[in-house]
């Protein structure tokens, strides 16, 4: 089935996508620096950048760098003067990723912030609101990278957070995998939240059975 999820993937980027030089050379410099293979998709990044566009977003925040892959796409959604701040734990990632943003011609509208990301949140208080929130990192964190999103949001701020459904993992209650613990944390976190209007979508495609939060700050 996987074989298949990646033809349709692919039939979706001959189609509607297109040849990118800039983030097919960003792919290939992360693989060239050994960064593992886990950003979105092409097809999910053009999801991002489509989102971002339509909630009109200025200031865009990105938890989780790596190569820079999907600030690529966030960083293109942006109009004139917008701008994106990306936080990242690994400064080698960082390096890489400012690389990728200044051959993408990007680098101008991208901070990247290195050091533990819920330190790097604490400390942005005056830089809020932002419009608009990825989450891609340190799965057990999801909860507390949603509160601050929250606290650095303002009413109609979209967050989305990648990778909630693990090929299925996320309903194994007595699961030991600090990634599904975090996870299904996560859900109980939305769904008791008063000041979020979430849902959750799976996925299939060119990196397998998995899935993303929509979420709107009220």
């Amino acid at each position: 089935m996987g074989e298949r999820w990646q033809a349709v993937d692919d039939y979706i980027a001959g189609k509607l996508l297109g040849d990118d030089d800039a983030l097919a050379t960003t792919l290939a410099y992360n693989a060239q620096e050994g960064l593992p293979p886990i950003d979105v998709s092409a097809a999910q990044g053009k999801v991002l950048f489509l989102l971002a566009q339509m909630a009109g977003a200025q200031r865009i925040l990105e938890v989780g760098t790596l190569g820079g892959y999907s600030t690529i796409w966030l960083a293109r959604a942006l109009p004139e003067g917008g701008s994106l701040v990306t936080l990242e734990l690994e400064a080698h990632h960082a390096r890489i990723a400012q690389a990728n943003l200044e051959t993408a011609g990007l680098a101008g509208k991208v901070d990247i912030r290195v050091g533990p990301a819920v330190d790097s949140l604490r400390a942005m208080t005056d830089e809020a609101p932002f419009d608009f929130v990825f989450i891609d990192a340190d799965k057990q964190s999801n909860v507390r990278y949603v509160e601050e999103a929250i606290r650095l949001g303002r009413p109609g701020t979209t967050i989305i957070v990648d990778n909630v459904v693990r090929e299925g993992g996320v309903l194994d209650a007595d699961s030991d995998d600090e990634r599904i613990v975090g996870t299904r944390a996560l859900f109980d976190m939305l769904s008791a939240n008063p000041r979020l209007d979430a849902t959750a979508i799976q996925t299939v495609g060119a990196k397998g059975w998995d899935g993303f939060v929509l979420a709107r700050v009220l």
